[in-house]
């Protein structure tokens, strides 16, 4: 399965909100060093209930918008 997602970084709270057909993820961590990347895989696997290593980032490492891979 293949989604698209906003990541906003430094947020109040971590958090998943679907939008549509975009999942928006808002992250604590700033966007330095992929600390933001990490947290979005880490918030994906805890809202789809499935392992952080069935996730992966396809496009968009240094963007607000990324496509997600998600192995089934």
């Amino acid at each position: 399965m293949t989604i698209e997602v906003v990541v906003k970084t430094n947020s109040k709270e971590s958090k998943v909100v679907i939008k549509g057909n975009v999942y928006c993820v808002y992250t604590k961590s700033p966007a330095k060093e992929g600390k933001a990347n990490e947290e979005v895989i880490e918030l994906l696997s805890k809202h789809f209930d499935i392992p952080k290593s069935t996730i992966s980032i396809k496009q968009g490492f240094k963007y607000r918008r990324k496509i997600i891979q998600i192995k089934e």
